[in-house]
């Protein structure tokens, strides 16, 4: 290892500036990876900064790294053709989205041991917890719906059309929304909360066929990625207005969103790249490292508390973790 302790630390002091300050370079590079191996398709990767766990999807089971260490814990398994991970750590429970079932995994966050399976809409994709009203959403592929889960009953309390294929998707839980990419749309579908109901479509134009999506919470911010034309598109979560946008890499798939340092990132598997921008205020965005990883590196997460991004990268026995940081 380098010793760079002067560089690192200017830029370390650059990046915890305040948002309206301007940063005109970024430092992440590689930190190693973490081997996983094994047969499979691979999706979603979930950073729990919290708890210090790291869960990447592969194949039909959910791998379960500690982020500390970057040894392998264990597995949840038996989840056919999984997309997501969502944790609910004051219930010590996470949960999967299982594609191939039609299915959601319950499972232990000490032991990874599913609890019990709750049948969803057809091919549940994304999955996240939503915390003002402490429920969790899976967005169904090909059932271009949502399905809404109470966490601690494990009862379905809604199923909710949209109005195409859905994406991603970010909460704003003070404002009682959550926000969804619908793909084959070119728009933002916007869900209330409470009534678990559609209330608004955004359209994303310029962007076209966005799947990643990321939240600044605190200036109202969303950042989606789009693939046609090749942008990463920061959005008024108030009124749906694009308020900039940014060129990328190609075939993105993950974006995120880092408070600590205002940086947001696109990662475009593609082209082997991720864009790295940071929000200097609520209307400007400017990239300020293109980070060079693995063409067909295209799943994201960031760890909130150390700022490392993590990609999923490689198939069958070259499966594997990249790691980078500042």
């Amino acid at each position: 290892m380098k010793t760079r302790i002067l560089p690192i630390f200017s830029a370390a002091v650059s990046l915890f500036v305040g948002a309206s300050s301007s940063v005109t370079a970024a430092d992440y590079h590689s930190l190693g990876e973490i081997p996983i191996g094994g047969s499979g398709r691979f999706d979603y990767l979930l950073a729990d900064s919290a708890n210090r766990r790291l869960y990447v999807s592969h194949g039909s089971s959910a791998v379960v790294i500690d982020l500390d260490s970057q040894k392998i814990l264990g597995s949840v398994t038996n989840t056919p053709g999984i997309h997501g991970i969502a944790v609910v750590s004051d219930l010590g429970i996470g949960f999967t989205s299982n594609g191939g079932e039609s299915k959601v995994s319950k499972f232990d966050l000490k032991t990874f041991e599913t609890k019990v399976k709750i049948t969803t809409g057809a091919n549940p994709d994304y999955i996240f917890f939503e915390p003002g009203q402490q429920e969790i959403y899976t967005f169904n592929g090909r059932g271009n719906s949502s399905t809404v889960i109470d966490p601690k009953t494990d009862k379905v309390v809604a199923t909710i059309p949209l109005p195409g294929k859905p994406e991603t998707a970010a909460a704003d839980s003070k404002a009682g929304r959550i926000y969804d990419n619908i793909e084959t749309k070119n728009e933002i579908a916007v869900i209330d909360t409470k009534t678990h109901a559609v209330v608004a479509e955004w359209p994303i134009a310029p962007g076209g066929g966005a799947s990643g999506m990321a939240f600044d919470t605190e200036h109202h911010r969303l950042f989606i990625g789009s693939s046609e034309p090749a942008l990463m598109e920061m959005i008024d979560s108030s009124n749906g207005k694009v308020v900039q946008t940014v060129p990328i890499g190609d075939g993105v798939d993950a974006n995120a969103f880092d408070p600590g340092t205002q940086l947001a990132f696109a990662s475009c598997g593609g082209s082997g790249t991720v864009t790295i921008a940071h929000e200097d205020g609520p209307d400007k965005l400017t990239v300020v490292q293109t980070l060079t990883t693995q063409r067909g590196a295209r799943t994201m997460t960031v760890d909130t508390k150390t700022h490392k991004i993590y990609l999923a990268a490689g198939a069958d026995a070259s499966f594997k973790v990249l790691v980078y940081g500042m």
